[in-house]
């Protein structure tokens, strides 16, 4: 990755470690029975505002303070974690933070990113739509619209890969979902700056798989729908810059059922305790899929947030596992 150097890395790390300390990772072994395998945890769901997005938050925000000192506000649209790193990031800087969420949004994600002060608008039915929208607002308040994904945002969250690989060298693979591809491309510049030879698989949700359909075909595709549980992965127009480091550095791409991703959320917590919303605990759904494959192998699943609304968790506890 030409735009996320070691230094960049460093640096990032310098920032974000201002804010939080280094989450931890845990080799579970109900889940190493499970599987069959030693499996390590990345708890990201430990973070401040309970998902990994808010290491890319504080260092846009520190990198925006620089390069736009007039900044005086922030615009993004979420589906929940990016905008509650956006909006705790923008209260530490000192900067208004309005978010776009589409209707039908996580009304507990919701209430979070006004709790930590964000003006927070629905607009649309679903991400693209309040994507969309939220660059045009932008434009008529002059604030500056931040996007899902950047190089700033990278950069940021590539410490907790940097954390993982540190302290678990020799990784055979790392299981990380895709969203808009932040999650992914940090492990896979981590990885390639601490120079682990450890494969990267991304997974996605079968009804929002336009990653899936991308790698397949190595260029763009989007979807008409993005319906799935999982709201960290529900993208349907994939990001061509993230798309350009997938290729390159991603081993394969999973596709997941909604039972699988809602099973994975309930052996979480049987197995661990943990809560995990649904792009949370795809790693441990595409590990299950591919158990027979990863037999007796050191993998890693980034447990990427554990902000599942209440009914959704309820419904993953329901079931046998």
């Amino acid at each position: 990755m030409s735009f996320v150097s070691k230094h960049d890395l460093q640096a990032s790390a310098e920032i974000v470690y201002g804010h939080m300390t280094p989450t931890a990772q845990i080799c579970w072994p109900l889940l190493c029975q499970r599987i069959g395998a030693e499996v390590w945890v990345k708890h990201e769901n430990q973070a401040p505002t309970g998902a990994f997005k808010v290491r890319g938050g504080l260092t846009y925000m520190a990198r925006l303070k620089v390069d736009q000192p007039q900044c005086r506000g922030v615009m993004a649209a979420t589906r929940g974690n990016h905008g509650q790193s956006i909006a705790l990031a923008a209260a530490k800087s000192g900067l208004s933070a309005t978010i776009l969420v589409p209707h039908g949004n996580n009304p507990e994600k919701n209430a979070a990113m006004r709790a930590y002060g964000a003006e927070l608008i629905e607009h649309g039915s679903d991400f693209e739509e309040a994507r969309v929208y939220a660059i045009d607002l932008a434009q008529d308040r002059n604030l500056h619209m931040v996007p899902s994904f950047s190089p700033w945002l990278v950069q940021g969250v590539a410490t907790y890969g940097m954390e993982l690989f540190k302290a678990v060298p020799d990784l055979h693979t790392v299981y990380v979902p895709i969203g808009l591809g932040s999650g992914i491309c940090s492990v896979i510049a981590a990885r390639d700056a601490v120079r682990s030879t450890a494969k990267v698989v991304g997974v996605v949700a079968a009804n929002a798989a336009s990653y899936a359909l991308s790698f397949e075909a190595k260029k763009a595709i989007s979807t008409n729908s993005a319906d799935t549980l999982a709201d960290g992965m529900a993208c349907r127009v994939p990001d061509p810059a993230a798309l350009e480091i997938i290729f390159a550095g991603a081993d394969r791409i999973v596709s997941l059922s909604e039972d699988e991703i809602l099973d994975a959320m309930g052996i979480y917590f049987t197995d661990t305790h943990n809560t995990s919303e649904g792009a949370g605990a795809a790693p441990l759904a595409g590990l299950i899929k591919e158990k027979s494959r990863m037999q007796n192998k050191k993998v890693a699943l980034i447990l990427s947030g554990g902000n599942a609304d209440r009914g959704l968790f309820t419904q993953a506890l329901a079931r046998q596992h």
